[in-house]
């Protein structure tokens, strides 16, 4: 079984070199249904279905508070006919391919078909986070949490199976029972500013991660709406009048946004990946406190409005922090329907 990233291109092929081929059929089954029956005329040694839009439609990321991995079963049947269109009769037999997929991707330069994690053994399993590639110890792997704050971190066992598990508020590394590597935790010092923004995102390894925004936070809220020129004279007294606390231009439709400027403290350098993977993920969410009772937390998406970040490094920046902007997944005034 591979796990492969569906936010790639991934192509299953079918050898039809035999002379009595004349077309193939994929039958495509998520989480062992059905889902996709597609032919394609022979026209070349091998026929190519790329499969990842399609398996894609069924993988649903969602915040859930254990941060659980997601991922989907994906079964690809490919069997060759000695008829155009998926006609007439089998030849020869089927191609199996078994597969895990996930909200992951691979970038250009990790080539075709990039499987989770991508460029990474996992035969002792792994932690589904960024590396520090500049560490050869057994702390390569590193998490950053206020202090007497817990957290969840996922990874991936040496069988490929998703796994997650509980930080606690004290703790300042983790050893787990199937994860060879240790994870390093470092806590951050907020005091000044509580402890922070967290923010949970999918990151490359399609796995929701936890990172913390400790330093300075500006909240604004902007709102746009239309207007049109009503007619305000009162005709029940002979003589036309109107109220003048009656507005003749009125407003309707307004919608507003809330957003939030975020600045991240000081990351080492090579931490600049968990900023790069959180500028490219579909799937973000943000904890706030309701303003109405501060000691309830919620859990509400938001996208970032950064369109770029700088990639710094100590060399030209000295000390490396990250300023980004979010922006709720939602409108203001609730208008669900």
């Amino acid at each position: 079984m591979a796990n492969i990233c569906l936010r790639n291109p991934q192509y299953k092929s079918k050898d039809v070199s035999n002379t009595n081929v004349k077309s193939t059929v994929l039958y495509l089954l998520i989480n062992n249904t059905l889902r996709y029956t597609i032919a394609k005329n022979k026209t070349e040694s091998y026929t190519f279905f790329e499969i990842s839009e399609l398996a894609r439609d069924y993988i649903k990321p969602s915040y859930v508070t254990n941060n659980y991995p997601q991922s989907i079963s994906i079964i690809s049947v490919l069997t060759n006919f000695d008829d155009y269109n998926g006609t007439g009769n089998v030849v020869g037999t089927n191609t199996n391919y078994f597969d895990e997929g996930w909200e992951a991707y691979g970038t250009y330069s990790q080539g075709a078909n990039p499987e989770n994690p991508t460029n990474r053994s996992i035969s002792g399993g792994t932690w589904l986070l960024a590396a520090d590639s500049t560490s050869y110890s057994n702390n390569k792997f590193e998490v950053f949490m206020p202090y007497n704050v817990g957290g969840y971190v996922a990874g991936m066992d040496a069988q490929g199976l998703g796994v997650t598990h509980y930080i606690s508020p004290t703790a300042t590394s983790y050893q787990a029972s199937n994860i060879d590597e240790e994870l390093k935790i470092t806590r951050i010092d907020c005091s000044k500013y509580g402890n922070g923004r967290e923010i949970i995102f999918i990151n490359k390894y399609g796995v929701l991660q936890e990172l913390w925004f400790s330093l300075k936070e500006v909240q604004n809220l902007s709102r746009k709406n239309e207007s049109y020129q009503a007619n305000t004279i009162l005709t029940d007294d002979p003589d036309a009048y109107y109220q003048v606390s009656d507005a003749p231009i009125k407003t309707f439709n307004t919608q507003a946004k809330k957003t939030y400027t975020l600045s991240s403290g000081y990351y080492p350098e090579w931490a600049v990946e968990y900023f790069e993977q959180l500028l490219l993920s579909e799937y973000i969410f943000m904890k706030i406190n309701l303003r109405q009772n501060p000691a309830t937390e919620i859990t509400i998406p938001v996208k970032v409005k950064s369109s770029s970040i700088k990639l710094k490094t100590s060399l030209n920046d000295k000390l490396i922090d990250y300023t980004i902007e979010f922006e709720d997944a939602f409108d203001y005034i609730n208008n669900i329907r």
